[in-house]
């Protein structure tokens, strides 16, 4: 078995330092947000983010059996150290990889503040100076997510005038990009396994699209989301059906697995297709990319591995001219990660943002002026991820039955 552990005897004094504890804090959000601090014997402590949902903080406190003592400036064979170490746990995909992806993201603030250098400097330098948002919206009430299950609202939160009411809204905001979940409780009908869409329910859809795009115009870049429902037929006939309409993207039609499948897909229209954000790490997302199976990759920076592990795949997609886009559900934690990673990627096309009904989304973070201003975030040139969580609002926000930090 690999040994990943600290063998490095040749380091400059100023750089030997040690992980002296990591904890975590679930913030309850419009999801569960998982936040991970490490702190270090130099008194510098880094803040990072993992994907939602149970599971993560147990496993990022199993890593501490081996990550105490070790140096945080070592971002890439920590990862890599904690991939191995739980290979055994299924450490090569899922919650694993999650709980790592959250590891790496503070390890390089710690590694951005021991330098005194932004993280997008340590991930090779910079693109651009800010980082385009695209806001991820509802038509109203249109459902809500309770421990991974879809809660449906009353139909006329599904009216095409719902949708395009909403879409004015975010524009107004400030935005020039959006998303709307295209997936309804329609869909089950006649049947709620198969995957099948009826003609009635492809019909809806392309009202809601149509309606959307023209309340808002062309020159806003609009996309939807099916959330991996359809069967392959029925992916194409809605992607033939919404050609017209100009999107920025059509994403996960169809179920993640099968490759093959996706680039069946994504090779039958003219909507581009975009998906990714479920698969994990480089090996996962590479036949996808090679293959052409995508126009836009989304994979999750907080899921998939990390910003290191990101910056790979976007080298793959870079290689085969597809832009990345990374899906982003975060809290301004894992948010402003994802905008340092945007900075670093030639190919980075926009950013997810998925918290607009979160009304102290900006009181989570200590700045002085909101993240997002006209549907941008500046890239920060503070050291680090140029962000430091609030801890009184996240205690305040802190799941029940959850550890904070100390």
């Amino acid at each position: 078995m690999k040994d990943f552990s600290n063998q490095i005897s040749n380091r400059r004094t100023d750089r030997d330092v040690e992980i002296t504890d990591i904890q975590t804090c679930v913030v309850d959000g419009n999801f569960e947000w998982n936040l991970i601090r490490i702190e270090t014997d130099a008194g510098v402590t880094g803040i990072g983010e993992a994907y939602r949902g149970g599971g993560v903080p147990e496993l990022v406190e199993y890593t501490k059996r081996f990550l105490i003592g070790e140096n945080p400036l070592d971002v890439q064979r920590l990862y890599r150290r904690i991939i191995q170490e739980m290979s055994g746990h299924g450490g090569t995909s899922g919650k694993v990889v999650t709980a790592a992806s959250g590891i790496e993201i503070a390890l390089w603030d710690v590694a951005g503040k021991l330098l005194d250098l932004p993280v997008y400097q340590l991930l090779g330098g910079k693109f651009r100076d800010e980082v385009r948002i695209y806001c991820d919206c509802h038509a109203g009430e249109a459902y809500a997510v309770e421990d991974g299950s879809t809660e449906y609202a009353d139909a006329d939160a599904y009216s095409p005038e719902a949708y395009a009411n909403e879409a004015q809204r975010v524009v107004d905001m400030g935005f020039t990009a959006l998303k709307f979940d295209l997936d309804l409780e329609m869909d089950n009908d006649p049947d709620p396994f198969n995957g099948r869409l009826s003609n009635g329910a492809i019909e809806h859809k392309r009202e809601i699209v149509e309606a959307v795009r023209e309340q808002i115009g062309s020159e806003i870049d609009l996309a939807f989301d099916c959330h991996w429902d359809y069967s392959v037929e029925s992916a194409k006939r809605l992607a033939h059906k919404l050609e017209e309409y100009d999107l920025m993207w059509l994403e996960d039609a169809i179920p993640p697995e099968n490759t093959e499948a996706q680039i069946e897909v994504t090779k039958a229209t003219k909507t581009p297709v975009a998906t990714g954000e479920n698969r994990f790490r480089v090996h996962e997302l590479s036949e996808l990319i090679y293959g052409h199976g995508v126009d836009i990759a989304t994979p999750d920076p907080t899921t998939v591995g990390g910003l290191g592990e990101t910056m790979r795949i976007a080298d793959r997609a870079e290689e085969n001219y597809i832009p990345l886009s990374p899906h982003n559900v975060c809290s301004p934690i894992g948010t402003m990660a994802c905008v340092h990673l945007g900075a670093a990627i030639p190919n980075f096309d926009l950013l997810e943002y998925h918290a607009l009904e979160v009304d102290w989304w900006d009181e989570l973070h200590t700045r002085d002026d909101p993240l997002i201003r006209d549907g941008y975030i500046e890239v920060p040139e503070a050291a680090g991820l140029g962000i430091e969580l609030d801890d009184a609002v996240g205690e305040e926000h802190r799941l029940e039955g959850t550890d904070g930090f100390t």
